[in-house]
């Protein structure tokens, strides 16, 4: 201990704030019920922010909360990449070290980005996903730590945050969703400028209706003189309490120096700054104290004792003595682990550190660069790359400021902290000219940017060029986010190789081109990937040519899926084999997969994908496995698989949360919403489709969730929120890079909006533009349900004014762009009856035989809208056609079972129809109930039975074979095997005999019904 405190500034009543703390209480109580809470608390420098949440934390802690406190660290200019975060882990690890490892388990290499103390880091890929993976991965754990108790996490100082920090504070404040956790963090108010990076980060928290902003503001006269009297111990004189309120303002930092100052009779209270009087302050210590607290204010915000005893190079006995002085004062304060000293306030630091001469500041961080340089071990070492760096460069070396700048880059890249990483390595590129050519003859590519070949044929004897830092720092700006700065990094490398004959280069700079300018909804990239591959046309196989070819394939099964990107797919795969680039064979072969599967060849194309996913799982690539849980299910979706889909989809949020994979799970939910809403479960998919928007926080999955919203609300009937949802997620994809995966689906919603809002013409605008562009190979299982859109359109319209003029010719095109669609599994070829069975109603010559066909399709599917609508046209048709009592019967069963499923979803206009339709027919859809057993079901629509299935369960009971229930039923033999083992799976029974005897036992169907029908 250092002894009595000489100088006392602090109250130790605490003043006024219970407004604040209600605030701050409220969410401490509603974070110990299980709702995570989250608080912004910002003000000005000195008016009491640090000591209003210490006084919440005490209380915190008097109900049972562990309080883990980080601070935002400054070096100079620099902030320490997770500081705050790796802080508060390391106190959450010395008071919960059990609880802290269980919740990392199997994690810790990935986390050990963050709190070291957990392991080693992996040397895994580095890609998009690398920095959000880390992000999910730190709020699950902090979700797991606060599982069974309270935790509060309380970051100070974020006006000096990293980049990375306020990502990650960005992203824990959007996805925190369980745990019994509260996470507050303060930032001063008045350094937030206009161009401050924390000001847009501000601005997008207060969007989140889960973060609530406090804004703590100054004292008030009363308030002030109740802070004297705790500071001087007495009651203050109303005269000195007038003044120090005009001088101070209210705020309380300014408060205690004027307080303190007036009490010793220091005329500094009269200076005409209060900066002044902070300087005087410390100008009043012994000079050894002064210098003490010149070199702490150069050093951060915190200074280990060891180090600042190296740098002072003062006798221990002297830099204690100094030290005494200086906490006796206030000025300093030691650390609460006692290892090191900070000044009380930063903005006494601040003035300090601003006094400096220029010369004087250069030279005490060569000091500290210096006596860093012998002994590294006096920081820790999470920390030493980057303060080494921070000090050699602002002591103006370039010759040693470059290859530190340069290693405090890897470190940066290493902790997946992108942002720094690239502010690094611009620094590198600013100091390159002007370091000596000897420093840069030594330096070697100590790190590579994915694929990019290092210069010469051997980087351990050549040297590093600046084309290298280029690509490293291209990369970091893709990765972090900085697109834009990335982009003009790409345009001044590709004009240096204009003259260089270096086609791989060029190459790889081409290909992030085509990444950030799809990325910054610049054009859809494809130009940039044109010019990659005219360059390595020709060249020997390498991994730049590989990269170049599995891009141009995934491009192209993305927007022009056909022969030549099935070539390009099986070149990627070839020549990342001959070259070992794993991870660019996995990417091909997965798109190579796909490929097959639109291509026709389904079960080679789902194998491949199949293999993937094994290898992929095997070999832990995370980045490929997540790929793979986007791009399987959506192949069996395509292929009417939807269930398997779904299955596929579950696993992969499920996977996407182990690895942190958050790119990959906003499409997962995207694709699932898909899947979910072809299976009827509605209200799922409109989750799914709002956790991809809210996980993704980008345009694709905004676009992904407006585009289920629209599929909903249409076929709900709400027009006006259907149209307002198409607008927004053709808004959220844009008209830069038309896909045809978004085009086609969005085309086909547009008509569905304006049909029903009565805008034929609008609608048939909207199939102009899409038969326009056409249906590539592989497109159609969009353009099905476009092409059936516009097919009910044209049917619903006949009959009304102006509907007849060019209905024809649509009706004609219509048919001519179906005959170009495949139809090679059942989905599609009930599609394909459907549409032309809508196409026979739009010119009146519909027949319950064509809807008959349409409806044996799709009770094979499990698409419960669908059915219900073909059940509506089918009964529909039986009605208009005529007949006796029978087909009456089969009307009304039709339409109550349409209407059933119209109900169950919520699909209002198909149950008005459906309505209208009875009561226009004087059919009756609520069944009578029997008046021998008035509460009595019918057990076989218990049991899930169609009425088809039911008509084939009762040839099954009277012992018929499939192909008797074929000629019985005037179904084919195949669909016949399919409605049995359909039937056998409901009932639960493991073959044809035990369904009989069920249905015998059921009485599902009176002895004299199965007599009559298996006579003569």
């Amino acid at each position: 201990m250092l002894g009595a405190v000489e100088t006392r500034s602090v109250s130790p009543v605490f003043v006024g704030r219970a407004d604040e703390l209600d605030v701050l209480n409220d969410a401490f109580a509603r974070a110990a019920t299980g709702e995570p809470q989250a608080l912004l608390l910002g003000g000005e420098a000195g008016v009491g922010k640090t000591r209003l949440i210490e006084e919440f934390a005490v209380r915190a802690c008097c109900e049972g909360a562990v309080v883990a406190v980080g601070g935002c660290v400054e070096i100079g200019a620099d902030g320490l990449p997770f500081a705050p975060f790796s802080t508060a882990l390391r106190a959450l690890r010395r008071r919960l070290p059990d609880e802290l490892a269980a919740a990392a388990a199997g994690q810790e290499d990935e986390l050990a980005r963050l709190l070291p103390e957990l392991g080693e880091t992996s040397r895994g890929r580095h890609d998009e996903d690398g920095m959000a993976r880390l992000f999910e991965l730190t709020v699950r754990l902090l979700e797991r730590v606060a599982a069974d108790r309270p935790v509060v996490v309380l970051l100070e100082d974020l006006h000096w945050a990293d980049a990375s920090t306020r990502h990650l504070l960005a992203y824990l404040f959007r996805t925190l969703r369980s745990g019994r956790l509260l996470v507050v963090a303060t930032y001063r108010a008045d350094d937030i400028h206009r161009r401050h990076p924390l000001r847009p980060l501000l601005a997008e928290l207060d969007r989140l209706r889960t973060v609530r902003r406090i804004e703590l503001g100054r004292f008030s006269r009363t308030e002030v003189g109740c802070q004297i009297a705790g500071i001087i111990a007495s009651e203050p004189d109303p005269a000195q309490v007038d003044e120090i309120f005009a001088r101070s303002d209210g705020n309380a930092f300014f408060v205690e120096e004027l307080a303190v100052a007036a009490h010793e009779g220091c005329c500094a209270g009269l200076t005409d700054s209060l900066r002044d009087l902070l300087l005087v302050r410390v100008e009043s210590l012994p000079e050894s104290s002064q210098q003490v607290a010149r070199i702490v204010a150069e050093g951060g915000s915190t200074v280990e004792y060891r180090l600042l005893a190296a740098v002072a190079r003062l006798s221990e006995d002297d830099l204690i003595e100094a030290l005494r002085a200086a906490v006796g004062a206030n000025i300093l304060l030691a650390t609460a682990d006692g290892g090191g000293y900070r000044f009380r306030h930063s903005l006494v630091r601040e003035a300090v550190g601003d006094d400096l001469l220029p010369g004087e500041r250069s030279r005490l961080n060569r000091r500290y660069a210096e006596v860093l340089e012998a002994d590294p071990a006096l920081v820790p070492a999470d920390e030493r790359a980057a303060r080494l760096a921070s000090h050699w460069y602002h002591a103006h070396d370039a010759a040693k400021a470059l290859p530190a700048v340069l290693e405090a880059s890897v470190e940066a890249r290493r902790r997946h902290a992108y942002s720094e990483q690239l502010r690094l390595l611009e620094r590198a590129m600013e100091l390159w000219d002007t370091a000596p050519e000897a420093v840069r003859a030594e330096l070697r590519p100590v790190d590579y940017a994915e694929v990019y070949p290092p210069c010469g044929c051997d980087p351990q004897t050549t040297p590093l060029r600046y084309l290298d830092l280029m690509a490293e720092a291209a990369v970091a700006g893709r990765f972090s986010g900085e697109r834009e700065r990335a982009l003009k990094i790409t345009k001044r490398a590709l004009h240096l190789l204009e003259d260089e004959g270096d086609p791989l280069r060029a190459a790889w700079f081409w290909i992030q081109r085509s990444r950030l300018m799809e990325a910054r909804s610049r054009g859809d990239g494809w130009k940039e990937l044109s010019t990659a591959q005219d360059l390595v046309r020709g060249l020997p196989p390498s991994a730049v040519h590989a990269d170049v070819l599995a891009n141009v394939a995934n491009w192209s099964m993305q927007h022009r899926p056909g022969p030549e990107a099935l070539l390009a797919a099986e070149r990627a795969v070839e020549y990342a084999r001959m070259v070992g680039a794993r991870d660019i064979e996995l990417h091909a072969r997965l798109t190579l997969g796909g490929l097959l599967v639109e291509s026709g060849d389904i079960e080679a194309g789902l194998a491949e994908v199949h293999e993937v996913k094994k290898q992929a799982s095997e070999a832990g690539a995370a980045y490929v496995v997540g790929r793979v849980h986007i791009n399987l299910p959506s192949h069996l979706e395509g292929l009417g698989r939807s269930r398997e889909a779904v299955r596929i989809l579950r696993e992969g949020v499920e996977l996407a949360r182990k690895f942190g994979l958050v790119y990959s799970e906003a499409w997962v939910w995207g694709n699932l919403g898909e899947s979910l809403f072809s299976l009827g479960h509605w209200d799922e998919a409109g989750e799914a489709g709002a956790n991809s928007e809210r996980i993704g926080q980008s345009e694709k999955p905004r676009g992904f969730n407006a585009t289920v919203q629209a599929r909903l609300a249409l076929a709900r009937g709400d027009l006006a929120e259907a149209g307002r949802q198409l607008a927004a997620a053709r808004g959220h994809f844009g008209t830069h890079d038309v896909v045809p995966q978004h085009l086609l689906p969005l085309t086909a919603l547009a008509i569905g909006v304006a049909a029903g809002e009565g805008r034929l013409l609008d609608a048939r605008a909207e199939l102009d533009e899409a038969l326009g562009i056409g249906f590539p190979p592989g497109t159609h299982r969009y353009g099905w349900p476009l092409l059936l859109a516009s097919a009910t359109a044209e049917a619903d319209a006949r009959g009304l004014p102006g509907a007849d003029e060019g209905r024809a010719d649509v009706l004609e095109r219509l048919r001519g762009a179906a005959k170009g669609l495949t139809t090679n599994v059942p989905v599609w070829q009930g599609y394909e009856r459907w549409v032309r069975a809508e196409l026979l109603r739009a010119e009146g010559r519909d027949a319950p035989d064509e809807w008959a066909e349409v409806l044996d399709a799709f009770e094979l599917l499990e698409r419960p809208y669908d059915l219900a609508c073909v059940r509506y046209r089918l009964a529909e048709s039986l009605l208009v056609a005529g007949g006796g009592e029978e087909e009456r019967d089969r009307s009304t069963e039709l339409l109550r079972l349409a209407r059933a499923a119209a109900d169950h979803l919520g699909a209002r206009p198909l149950a008005d129809a459906v309505s209208l339709l009875a009561q226009r027919a004087r059919l009756t859809l609520s069944r009578t109930p029997e008046r021998t057993s008035p509460a009595a079901a019918d057990p076989a629509e218990a049991l899930g039975l169609t009425s088809r299935e039911r008509d084939v369960l009762r040839l099954v009971a009277a012992g018929h074979t499939n192909r008797r229930i074929a000629e019985e039923l005037f179904i084919s033999p195949k669909t016949a095997s399919v409605h049995v083992s359909n039937i056998l799976a409901k009932l639960n029974v493991s073959g044809r005999g035990e369904a009989a005897a069920l249905a015998h036992r059921l009485r599902l169907f009176p002895p004299e019904t199965a007599d009559a029908r298996t006579t003569g």
